[in-house]
């Protein structure tokens, strides 16, 4: 009896071990040809078709088809719903699958409530991330390595990504300067959110803090020459006193430097080349008197660098000055004081 029950057991591991092996031959009776494909609703036309070579090499690989796509119960299948990464993808997880609140962040970012809103276009995971071709981010075949998410997110944001590849950030990341900014660098992953929203890391408040990230006293920049002075000397003029009261009308980095299209102050296309700066500082709302001696003042001045010229001076000057004066007026006091004391004991 024992030896029927563990025959038992073993044929039944046999066929269950045999059954996982040829579903994903079932599946590659249909899903096996190149040419099978499918249209959304939105048009556009999507390859059903399965790479086994390409779908073993990916983060998936030891995954059974219905593992991710567990509402296919029979063979032929017409309506498929698309796959709920949160199956697997949630804090503490018994799969061992990436953790964190990927899926809350995304739940609140614009893609996320777009998608809740029932909008055909917007983003899902495997419109970043791929579906059968996942790959780890730190791979350069992925569509989440950093040289890729441009080209990633510019399949919808077309006119987005043809600014940014002709950009100073652009340039610099296809040349291979990994420390350049990709899109996610400055609007977030699975948390992006609309520039009007206070959380936005691009919104009017929270640019500038953004862009710290690099040209800060702690960015990264200097490595490669560039003064990483910039948002200090910002946050002492007007314009960051101004923003530090809370104004959201004055202007910030974005709006002399621009967004997807920064350029080198020595380019002619840039927004602060000389030239061009009576446009830029004379938009709507700002300074519409601008003329071209608003290109010959200089920019971002640090008072405590000879580089700021007569400023420098000027400033030394006043600082000279105050700490005269209150030295002066606490000599002044100590010496009333000891006036007074001794006009005190003579009346005694």
């Amino acid at each position: 009896m024992t030896r029927l029950t563990t025959y038992g057991y073993c044929l039944l591991t046999v066929l269950l071990f045999s059954a996982a092996q040829a579903a994903p031959q079932k599946c590659l009776l249909c899903h096996g040809k190149k040419d099978l494909t499918k249209q959304e609703e939105t048009g556009r036309t999507v390859s059903l078709y399965v790479d086994t070579a390409q779908l073993q090499m990916t983060v998936h690989a030891d995954r059974d088809c219905a593992d991710c796509h567990i509402d296919i119960v029979e063979i032929p299948h017409k309506q498929v719903r698309k796959v709920n990464c949160r199956r697997c993808h949630y804090t503490g997880n018994p799969v061992g699958a990436p953790e964190g609140e990927l899926y809350d962040q995304y739940e609140h970012s614009v893609h996320g409530i777009e998608v809740a809103r029932g909008n055909p276009r917007a983003p899902v995971c495997q419109d970043c991330h791929g579906s059968h071709d996942i790959i780890r981010h730190d791979l350069a075949a992925s569509k989440m390595y950093k040289q890729n998410i441009p080209q990633t997110c510019g399949r919808c944001h077309i006119e987005v990504y043809a600014d940014y590849r002709e950009s100073v950030h652009g340039m610099a990341l296809a040349r291979g300067i990994m420390d350049s900014p990709s899109c996610a660098s400055c609007h977030g992953e699975h948390n992006i959110q609309r520039p009007e929203e206070p959380g936005s890391k691009v919104s009017a408040a929270n640019v500038t803090g953004t862009c710290s990230d690099c040209h800060g006293p702690m960015g990264v920049a200097s490595k490669y020459g560039i003064k990483t002075d910039r948002t200090v000397t910002f946050e002492e003029s007007f314009h960051g006193v101004a923003q530090m009261m809370e104004s959201r009308m004055v202007a910030n980095c974005a709006s002399c430097h621009g967004y997807h299209d920064v350029r080198s102050h020595d380019d002619p296309k840039s927004s602060v080349y000389p030239d061009n700066i009576p446009a830029t500082c004379g938009k709507p709302g700002c300074h519409p008197e601008a003329t071209v001696s608003f290109a010959s003042g200089k920019i971002h001045i640090d008072p405590k660098s000879k580089e700021s010229g007569i400023l420098y001076y000027i400033s030394r000057f006043f600082m000279i000055l105050t700490a005269s004066t209150l030295a002066g007026l606490f000599v002044f006091i100590v010496l009333d004081l000891f006036r007074r004391a001794r006009k005190a004991r003579a009346k005694r």
